[in-house]
């Protein structure tokens, strides 16, 4: 025996969206796949990567003494960081040279190639900061600036 017309409509949910948000969690991590994919491909197009863009801010704005305090200033491990120096050496966008003081410490310098790269990316950086902030003023841009922060602070156990 056939149900009445319109009998299992009733036991569908309601079209259209959830009846709770997404996760904000959920959210933020998806949204910062997105941007970090397009940032990636914005460096790229200038010649870059995200590693050695970090590499060559903190080379050309914190000047660390050796390897281990750029490690640090990047936010990586010290073998991680030899991989991306190796490559950047190759490529001719630094230099490292033994500290002879301590045999055992590499000095960290940029060359010019490294120098221009670093200006190409800084560009490619600013533009796609720019399009990021498109269409989206200045007090809600602070106010993300904060929602952000907060975020942080919440995710971390902080009061």
């Amino acid at each position: 025996m056939q149900p009445p017309a319109g009998a299992g409509e009733a036991m569908l949910p309601p079209a259209g969206p959830p009846a709770r948000p997404v996760p904000v969690g959920l959210k933020l991590a998806q949204v910062a796949r997105v941007v970090g994919r397009a940032f990636d491909d914005a460096l790229a197009a200038a010649g870059g990567t995200l590693p050695v863009w970090l590499i060559l801010i903190a080379l050309t704005t914190g000047r660390p003494a050796n390897q281990r305090a750029l490690a640090e200033a990047v936010g990586i491990q010290e073998a991680t960081l030899t991989h991306h120096l190796n490559a950047m050496s190759a490529a001719g966008l630094i230099t490292r040279e033994r500290d002879p003081a301590n045999r055992r410490v590499h000095k960290v310098r940029l060359t010019d190639e490294g120098t221009a790269l670093f200006g190409r990316l800084r560009q490619a950086a600013g533009a796609f900061d720019s399009k990021l902030r498109g269409g989206i003023g200045d007090e809600d841009l602070a106010r993300i600036g904060r929602l952000l922060d907060q975020l942080a602070s919440n995710a971390r156990g902080e009061p």
